[in-house]
């Protein structure tokens, strides 16, 4: 199942990103993606847990969301530029 997500992301975001700034694709999704989080941590009611988030795990979750950012940036200007079934191995 996993396998057939990942695989759709790629393909959909290739064809996605026709014509679109890849930056301004890859902050497109992160605002989809922000808001499927925070539904489902509203919908499993896990919000109040974020006051019991320790200090070194929200430096390392901002670094990690830092990371991931930059990965997706990059990500999505290869896709732009190349063919999906290179750049997604």
């Amino acid at each position: 199942m996993w396998a057939i997500f990942a695989a759709l992301t790629s393909i959909l975001a290739k064809v996605g990103i026709e014509g679109v700034n890849s930056n301004l694709a890859t902050a497109v999704r992160t605002i989809v993606v922000v808001l499927m989080a925070w539904f489902m941590v509203f919908v499993t009611g896990n919000q109040n847990g974020i006051v019991d988030i320790s200090k070194k795990s929200w430096i390392f979750l901002i670094l990690s969301g830092l990371a991931t950012g930059s990965s997706w940036l990059c990500y999505y200007k290869a896709l732009q530029l190349g063919e999906v079934s290179k750049v997604v191995p």
